[in-house]
């Protein structure tokens, strides 16, 4: 998803599209990976002095629940980015900076075949490790 769509979403939902929200969306526009609440908390306080955690968490929820962006948990952390929104794929996530690679597989027709008689509702395939640079940093 781009920055476009999203505030697309956003007012087709009825949401105001401020300049605070824009920045966030910019945010995980430059993202490269997954990032966390702190992060984007950090990121806004530094141009909005005095914005609360509990501002910058509802708009983080509130975007996360309109499908602008996704989540996943690492080290127990939930983290986001922006939805990719071209086709079917999973991704590689590096777990110390959060990057990830696009992996234009999917194991669900094998998972599917062991599966007959159950009905499956949906999925999520994530391999997680660590990013040359953060291999080279270790």
């Amino acid at each position: 998803m781009n920055k476009k769509e999203a505030i697309f979403l956003l007012n087709k939902n009825g949401y105001k599209t401020t300049k605070r929200r824009k920045d966030i969306l910019d945010f995980f526009a430059n993202a490269d990976g997954y990032r966390t609440a702190k992060e984007l908390n950090d990121f806004m306080e530094s141009r909005y002095e005095g914005i609360s955690f509990d501002t910058v968490y509802r708009n983080l929820h509130l975007y996360h629940e309109l499908g602008i962006l996704e989540g996943t948990e690492l080290k127990g952390e939930k983290h986001f980015r922006m939805k990719c929104g071209d086709h079917h794929h999973h991704h590689f996530i590096c777990n110390d900076c959060g990057k990830t690679k696009k992996l234009d597989i999917c194991p669900m027709d094998e998972v599917e075949a062991l599966l007959k008689n159950f009905q499956v509702i949906g999925h999520k395939f994530e391999v997680y490790g660590l990013c040359p640079v953060c291999q080279n940093a270790s």
